[in-house]
């Protein structure tokens, strides 16, 4: 008798859940490059787009994921089976010493389109204003459900990530398109398209004074300086950042989408900053290739990226809470790293190395340098993702 009524009782609560309708009838197709195709139904924009396909093993945090800048062109895989069960909160916040003015990591979707096995039809959470199918639609970003979607992330596992094109509705009659038809992201400065077009300040009476070069910053990274009652001064990726650095305490590299080949202009004017200046400096992801680069060091183009809040990295160093030999559960999204060379460039060791790939997770300068510079290729301050890393992005404000 108690178990029926717990059953009545969790049916009830599944009744009262918000309904998505987003209108599972119209078809669609995921075409990849490599010629396989994918039938499922449309959900979000009507809308077809290309893109590049790219799969991301987060279980959680979707809404964080499709706002963050780095997705920018992308088509992303979700490899959980069922996306948004939890709708989408509002996305509004004051600009304060909390907070950054957005809830999430971007005022809007950056993702090209999403896939998913199953997309929820209801979401329940307490911040939940809205469905993904709608907040899809709002932000004219398309989706497809209905797909193998294990499937999909085995082919990108071994082929590498794909060009693809998605198609809905009338357009999934027309034949799958010719190579030359696809578009490639990475052929383009998405992070020129991204960043901030001129400087703006968060906080402005702050104890500490950080510029922060934007490559495409998620939200959390400027959040996480402003509650650490920094004074942040955000400056476009290709900033002359030497004709103003004595106002500054440090300086921190953004995130960011695409080919860092393509901001080898901000890697030039680090350069120079690397010789000349001896405040903190620290990237994140994009930041963290700007760094190496400005280094010596040579960036490439991974098979098929790192992207989910699972990666395991082993510290190579200490710094700060950071102890060398142990191994920290990441965040990230990123298509391209840093190479491992022997030997370093003088004056930098690695930081991280990835235990799945041995990629390098992060660089930093020696004692010896006498330079304060780090660089992290995942996302210490998390959102979403583990915070077994949060302290490495406190190290430059120590």
């Amino acid at each position: 008798m108690f178990a029926r009524q717990l059953i009545r009782i969790h049916q009830l609560s599944r009744g009262l859940a918000t309904h998505a309708n987003p209108g599972f009838a119209t078809p669609a197709t995921l075409h990849l490059k490599s010629g396989q195709s994918f039938k499922g139904t449309s959900f979000g924009a009507p809308k077809s787009i290309y893109g590049e396909t790219v799969f991301s093993t987060s279980i959680t945090s979707y809404t964080e994921s499709m706002t963050d800048p780095s997705y920018r062109g992308q088509i992303l895989v979700f490899t959980t089976p069922m996306i948004g069960n939890y709708g989408v909160p509002a996305n509004t916040a004051p600009f304060d010493s909390k907070d950054v003015g957005v809830i999430l990591e971007s005022q809007g979707v950056q993702c090209a389109a999403v896939i998913v096995g199953d997309v929820a039809e209801k979401f329940s959470h307490y911040t939940a204003v809205q469905s993904l199918a709608s907040w899809c639609k709002n932000h004219n970003v398309p989706g497809i459900t209905g797909v193998d979607t294990r499937a999909i992330t085995r082919l990108l596992r071994d082929q590498g990530t794909t060009l693809g094109r998605v198609a809905i509705g009338t357009d999934t009659l027309l034949p799958a398109p010719q190579d030359h038809e696809y578009w490639d992201p990475s052929l383009e400065n998405l992070v020129d398209q991204i960043s901030t077009k001129a400087p703006y300040q968060l906080n402005p009476t702050g104890s500490i004074k950080i510029a922060v070069l934007d490559f495409g910053a998620k939200a959390n990274i400027l959040r996480s300086l402003v509650r650490r009652d920094a004074a942040v001064t955000v400056l476009p990726w290709n900033y002359d950042f030497n004709s103003i650095r004595d106002q500054f305490d440090g300086l921190f590299l953004t995130n960011g989408p695409g080919d860092p080949g393509h901001c080898m202009e901000a890697a030039l004017k680090l350069r120079q900053t690397l010789e000349e200046w001896d405040k903190p400096i620290f990237g994140i992801c994009m930041g963290h290739q700007i760094i190496g680069m400005a280094a010596g060091l040579d960036a490439y183009r991974m098979t098929f990226g790192n992207r989910g809040h699972n990666q395991p990295v082993l510290a190579l160093a200490s710094a700060g809470s950071i102890k060398a030999g142990r191994v920290y559960v990441t965040s990230q999204n990123h298509q391209y790293a840093l190479k491992l060379h022997d030997p370093f460039p003088q004056g930098w060791e690695p930081f991280f190395i990835n235990c799945n790939d041995s990629s390098v997770e992060g660089i930093k300068s020696t004692v010896d340098s006498g330079k304060k510079v780090w660089g992290v290729q995942f996302h210490p301050e998390s959102a979403g993702g583990p915070l077994d890393t949060i302290e490495v992005s406190l190290i430059s404000l120590d």
